[in-house]
């Protein structure tokens, strides 16, 4: 029988979290994203965390909340402005088991305390399954040009629960 990972934990992103951050990002890069993208294009996506003071600034920039397991960090999504979904991640070794899942759980609950009647997110092909398990809605496609490389992606969108009280979910 497998072992039940213990129960994650959320907290606020801190400074020091940067370099565990960093290698959170370019494992799921490497290990996750496989079956979407090539190898070129997951090398260009991951080297936007090579530079490790722009990824920090970039998170202490948005509202950016860390998934713990026995107070290590091991996944991190984050908020830009009151409505839009920017970056998540989680490490490989917990891809599956609700840590993702958690994540967005708490950025919509924080968008709608921030008065967001919607959230967006441009979601990876990889992640667009567990965004549309969470009832997001495909907008639109998109191609993104990162560091050489071309990119596919869908713009979600969710209709927050506080937005219209009283109306079909």
């Amino acid at each position: 029988m497998g072992q039940a990972l213990p129960k994650p934990g959320l907290r606020p992103f801190l400074p020091a979290d940067v370099p565990m951050l960093a290698a959170i990002f370019v494992a799921a890069i490497e290990g996750l994203t496989g079956d979407d993208y090539s190898e070129a294009q997951q090398e260009a996506w991951a080297a936007a965390a090579e530079d490790e003071e722009k990824f920090g600034e970039k998170l202490a920039g948005q509202l950016t909340l860390i998934a713990t397991i026995q107070n290590a960090p091991v996944g991190f999504a984050s908020l830009k402005g009151a409505d839009h979904i920017d970056m998540l991640f989680v490490h490989p070794s917990v891809a599956g088991q609700g840590v993702a899942s958690m994540l967005v759980d708490a950025l919509e609950k924080l968008a709608g305390a921030r008065g967001a009647k919607k959230l967006t997110v441009d979601a990876s092909d990889t992640a667009e399954p567990l965004f549309r398990k969470r009832g997001f809605i495909a907008m639109q496609r998109n191609s993104v040009t990162i560091n050489g490389e071309w990119l596919a992606n869908t713009t979600m969108q969710k209709t927050l629960a506080d937005a219209a009280p009283g109306a079909p979910q």
